[in-house]
């Protein structure tokens, strides 16, 4: 629990977080590294709702911060369009984030915000091995990811939507065929964040690790559920080279389900939550998605 003292210094650095983003994670669905046959080009939308509460900032002295929570509604535009290049499937995109964060507070004190447009993510994947279509079979998929700040930004403000830097995002994408209708899909990427001084102060962040573990059960080849694991690690943010509390450190579980609704048009809904409170930020209590994606 944090002290009054440490409440103090809490509200005097809350414009110095680096708050919660779109940005901080490539996230999957069961099925996204499935390379699709060349000319084929998907549209999709996400619509999706957070609450994150249990604030902890990560430093002596001060600890669990009471009465702090933000909720976050949020949709993304996504475009995919994929190809081959010498005979090896690959695949390009790019996805933007809106959102309007709500009942944003810090030690029971409302904050600011900074809404709207996201930053914009442009991606490119190439398949080495592609087999996932057989049981026993893998696939594999490796993602160049580039996240570019062109979001609402502002570092006085402690929750933005925006990330207000550029982010370098490797990815390595694992489709595996278990048989008999089950499948493993995985997915380990690394953000680069690139150092950046807004009003005479340098913002910085030490690269963070996110994993990623779905076990999917195809009931038909047009529905599909899935369970497991995402975690984030690593992380830690910097103010003029002092760590300022604030980390990328969660623990949690997804639940999905998708269907082909045409063959052209599949809705999937996803819900999770984090295991526990998290050191160095918020804990995500709840989180849903759903996303229509349309085939042309």
């Amino acid at each position: 629990m944090v002290n009054i003292r440490g409440l103090g210094l809490v509200l005097a650095m809350a414009a110095s977080f680096a708050a919660p983003s779109a940005s901080y994670a490539i996230d999957i669905m069961p099925g996204d590294y499935v390379p699709l046959p060349k000319g084929t080009n998907l549209g999709l939308l996400y619509l999706q709702y957070q609450t994150n509460k249990n604030l902890n900032i990560d430093l002596n002295g001060v600890g669990d911060v009471p009465k702090s929570s933000y909720d976050l509604p949020l949709s993304l535009l996504r475009y995919l369009h994929y190809s081959e290049i010498g005979g090896v499937p690959v695949a390009f995109q790019g996805y933007l984030p809106i959102g309007s964060f709500t009942e944003n507070r810090i030690g029971g004190v409302d904050q600011r915000t900074k809404d709207g447009i996201g930053d914009l993510t442009l991606g490119a994947t190439v398949f080495p091995l592609t087999g996932a279509d057989k049981p026993g079979g893998t696939t594999v998929g490796i993602t160049a990811y580039v996240t570019l700040p062109t979001g609402s930004y502002d570092s006085k403000v402690p929750f933005n939507i925006g990330n207000g830097t550029t982010t370098f995002t490797p990815q390595l994408g694992i489709i595996q065929n278990l048989g008999h209708g089950f499948s493993i899909d995985a997915a380990a990427d690394v953000a680069i964040y690139l150092n950046h001084d807004e009003d005479g102060a340098k913002f910085s962040q030490d690269p963070s690790v996110q994993l990623q573990a779905y076990l999917r059960y195809n009931f038909s080849a047009a529905t599909a559920v899935s369970f497991g694991y995402s975690g984030k690690f690593g992380g830690k943010q910097y103010v003029e080279d002092i760590y300022n509390g604030q980390k990328t450190d969660s623990h949690g579980l997804r639940a999905f389900a998708s269907t082909f609704i045409t063959p052209t048009v599949q809705v999937q809904a996803m819900v999770g939550t984090d295991l526990s409170s998290a050191d160095g930020g918020f804990k995500q209590d709840f989180i849903g998605t759903l996303r229509l994606l349309k085939v042309f």
